[in-house]
């Protein structure tokens, strides 16, 4: 009897301390139910009954949303003994939470598997996903593949970049010497730089330092959203703080601080689990700036 209360006293404190943390898995390690999917155009290469060609073979529209005949968003029950998303990479495309957030923290893990498509199927070419955040179109306004957003990217030794989608950020940065188009680094110590894609720019700024795992080890990515600040942290380092996420698509720029989220699938085959996320009042005591 001592034993069992004992057992159960332990179980309690596991519980509380848990609820305490706050965290609440976004993916139920079972099915995609919370999630949507929107896919553009497929290459050439593969091959969906139905869908419409081009009298060149090209694919005359997209698969779109719901729809996935080419199974590109999966769930797999044994990637190194536990169940995790799969995403093919054959088809450009997303996979969205029905959900929005604001002031959270996010984590993940993911890994790289070994198939890549056209047209990122070269050797040289890196394996390539992203993590959209901040979403505020729905798939495929515009004609654009990827929603206006900003981007944490996933992709092989770029993972914590910047990529301000449709919209600006700004973000301690330094030029790259000697580059053109110019580069910028991430430098705490830098000059306040605005990033945008839009009007022929690469909206990139570069995460300092590389703190990714080799392909085929388990990365995780943690993703802090609180008012104006947001930041970027690649197992467990910070490798970017960002200021002011801001959206270009009304009358007048406005603050953009809650959406969506988005998971990639852009050409390669990668892996995703353990996602999750907490609500914050405060930068978490581990990230904040000493």
């Amino acid at each position: 009897m001592r034993f069992q209360r004992l057992f159960v006293a332990i179980c309690l404190t596991v519980v509380t301390v848990h609820a305490q943390r706050g965290w609440t898995p976004l993916w139920n390690g079972k099915n995609l139910d919370g999630w949507t999917t929107w896919m553009r155009q497929p290459a050439p290469t593969s091959e969906v009954p139905g869908l419409k060609r081009n009298a060149d073979g090209s694919y005359a529209e997209p698969i779109g949303s719901g729809r996935d005949p080419l199974r590109v968003f999966t769930v797999v029950n044994n990637v190194d003994g536990r169940p995790a998303i799969r995403i093919s990479g054959e088809v450009f495309g997303e996979l969205r939470t029905k959900a929005s957030f604001k002031d959270y923290h996010l984590r993940l893990q993911f890994k790289w598997g070994e198939k890549k498509w056209p047209p990122r199927d070269r050797p040289e070419t890196p394996r390539d996903s992203g993590l959209l955040y901040h979403v505020h179109a729905e798939p495929g306004v515009e004609g654009r593949t990827w929603a206006r957003s900003i981007e944490l990217q996933i992709q092989e030794h770029d993972v914590g970049d910047l990529y301000a989608i449709g919209s600006v950020i700004a973000v301690r940065a330094r030029s790259r010497a000697g580059t053109q188009p110019m580069m910028y680094d991430y430098d705490p110590k830098g000059e306040w730089t605005f990033f945008s894609q839009s009007q022929g720019a690469s909206g990139r700024c570069i995460k300092q330092p590389d703190n990714e795992k080799p392909t085929g080890e388990w990365n995780t990515v943690e993703l802090v959203c609180l008012g104006d600040d947001c930041i970027h942290i690649v197992n467990g380092k910070v490798v970017m703080r960002l200021r002011g996420p801001t959206r270009i698509d009304a009358d007048v720029p406005r603050p953009v601080t809650s959406g969506a989220i988005i998971l990639q699938s852009e050409g390669a085959e990668v892996f995703y689990r353990d996602i999750e996320v907490r609500s914050i009042t405060a930068i978490p005591a581990e990230f904040a700036v000493k």
